[in-house]
């Protein structure tokens, strides 16, 4: 007798949904200012977490609040649906808006009888939360060329069209936050929608980002697919390569789990870039594991069964052959920051925003100079994926305007900031994050300036050197391609990993275990210094670090800060 295999509770829940509905509906009515734990798990589906915030809590009683994360393909934005989000950023949320790593937008603090209305106004702007978390096909990024090419249309078109096409069909975020009817009213009279889902989705997160060849700004090797958009010396597309597999979520003590960059899959024309991504989509819906959360992403599914055997039932289920893997031009971080010409004889300018928060404060006015700008000369709006904001297609006329906006709010260019600062980034972690283990964005702009200045006094300061940091392992900021990353252990201790790459291209290794906050800088400094006097002309410090042994910590002392 075949055993039977026991499914984790969230892919009951999920089947039982009804589409996604499960209660929802009857516990937005319901008075209180939280959601049970079974809704809990259905609102991320719809772009909602559940949070509270952790300064506030007094024992068991919390103060409940909802993160709402947009799904916005590429970051592409009007000046009109930027406003939209900054007029919401106020009236329901903290005032503040974040831009995320997946290049889109997320609101925090807003209460529970707020939720309707500002996903409604959202979505008038034709723009969904749905879909922007939960086991499915979140917000597919692209590299944020802003500029108007030939290049710039095609991947943003591909981009969109895969978005849309697996965007889940059902109408449970109309039913819920829109109508607020609810449309089935028993099991019987329901119907799933999900020709392509199905009732459970995926077992986990799916992340998909689509990079012109020689630009990784969307770290393309840590996507579940990444797809990269090869043209030949005319700007003509020639078709895609396929990568496949990556991811950085992890935990600490759990040696099964790991974060890991995707691997070289095939490369296809575009007449068959849809089919196959979906293709491998579906694989790791019908194969990836359901009974263990901690092991249902892709990335593990390739692991054990090796990109050789993947390719082999991907073909088998596309009836053709991928084709073989195309060289590339190697790949570099842009961040687009500064003024710059398009080639339609308009200017783009990129803006530095501190781990993508957009905010007022002090001097530096960043929401309100940013509102003015769109207000009156309604550029095209752009956010990346190193959380940073572009502003296009700005007239000759109005650069002079823009430039005054900024100065009047503070708001300086990107230049004015050190190689160090502008390649960092950090998570939100603390108060809100439920996972956070440390603090994460409230702390780094106090550890990058440490650094910072030890990178000057070193004289490193012409090198670019990525520091990222989260509050817990799961790897927001992508820590575990930068040259340094700083993640979150326990209690204001985190692991140091060194060795990463500002292309993306390498994982870095972890360093040293539970690091006091205030150690942080004392521990990097003495490998900046190593780098310095023993780097070859040309190497980077991750690549310093990947050929050269670590130094052997200093075991008495670590005792002594543990």
């Amino acid at each position: 007798m075949e055993k039977k295999v026991k499914l984790a509770k969230e892919e009951h829940l999920k089947e039982a949904s009804r589409d996604l509905r499960g209660a929802l509906i009857e516990e937005l009515k319901d008075g209180t200012p939280s959601f049970t734990k079974d809704s809990y798990q259905l609102l991320k589906f719809h772009g909602l977490y559940q949070q509270d915030d952790r300064d506030k809590r007094q024992g068991k009683n919390k103060e409940y609040s909802f993160m709402v994360r947009c799904r916005i393909p590429g970051g592409g934005l009007s000046a009109e649906q930027y406003l939209v989000h900054d007029r919401l950023a106020d009236t329901h949320a903290n005032g503040t808006l974040r831009i995320t790593t997946r290049q889109t937008f997320q609101f925090h603090g807003v209460i529970k009888q707020d939720l309707s209305e500002t996903l409604s106004a959202i979505n008038d702007q034709l723009i969904t939360t749905m879909a922007a978390c939960g086991d499915v096909v979140r917000n597919v990024m692209y590299s944020p060329i802003p500029d108007v090419s030939t290049k710039q249309e095609i991947v943003k078109k591909y981009a969109n069209e895969i978005s849309d096409k697996l965007l889940p069909r059902t109408k449970a975020f109309h039913d819920v936050w829109l109508d607020g009817e609810k449309v089935y009213s028993g099991e019987k009279e329901y119907a799933s929608v999900e020709t392509f889902y199905g009732p459970s989705y995926l077992p986990r997160k799916f992340k998909i980002g689509i990079a012109e060849a020689g630009d990784n700004s969307i770290d393309v090797y840590t996507q579940d697919i990444g797809i990269v958009a090869l043209f030949n010396d005319s700007d003509q597309l020639e078709g895609f390569n396929l990568i496949a597999g990556g991811g950085l979520g992890m935990h600490h003590k759990k040696s099964d789990t790991f974060p890991r960059l995707g691997d070289h899959l095939g490369f296809v024309t575009e007449d068959k870039l849809y089919e196959t991504v979906e293709g491998i989509v579906a694989i790791q819906r019908d194969h990836g594991d359901r009974t263990n959360r901690k092991q249902a992403r892709m990335k593990y599914l390739i692991h054990n069964w090796g990109i050789d055997k993947f390719r082999d039932v991907l073909e088998e289920r596309l009836g053709y052959e991928l084709k073989p893997f195309r060289p590339m031009p190697d790949f570099e971080l842009k961040l687009y920051h500064g003024w710059h010409r398009q080639r339609n004889g308009r200017w783009f300018v990129g803006l530095f925003v501190e781990n993508g928060r957009i905010k007022n404060e002090g001097g530096l006015r960043l929401k309100d100079g940013l509102k003015e700008i769109a207000s009156s000369i309604k550029p095209g709006i752009q956010l990346t994926p190193h959380q940073d904001i572009i502003l296009t297609d700005i007239k000759e006329e109005d650069r002079e305007a823009v430039e005054d906006i900024l100065k009047q709010h503070g708001i300086p260019l990107p230049e004015s900031y050190s190689n160090t600062v502008r390649f960092a980034m950090a998570c939100p972690a603390m108060p809100t994050c439920g996972l956070a283990i440390t603090e994460s964005e409230r702390v780094m702009p106090q550890i990058i300036r440490e650094i910072e200045n030890e990178v000057a006094r070193i004289g490193l300061q012409d090198k670019t050197i990525t520091v990222r940091m989260t509050g817990c392992p799961n790897g927001c900021a992508r820590p575990y391609v930068a040259d340094i990353g700083f993640v979150g252990q326990s209690l204001e201790k985190y692991a140091i990993y060194i060795g990463g790459s500002s292309s993306g291209t390498h994982m870095n290794t972890k360093y040293r275990d539970l690091v006091p906050f205030g150690e942080l800088t004392n521990t990097v400094r003495p490998l900046l210094e190593q780098y310095k006097n023993e780097h070859k002309n040309g190497e980077t410090f991750g690549g310093f670090w990947r050929r050269t042994e670590f130094p052997q910590p200093n075991v008495e002392a670590d005792a002594q800060t543990k």
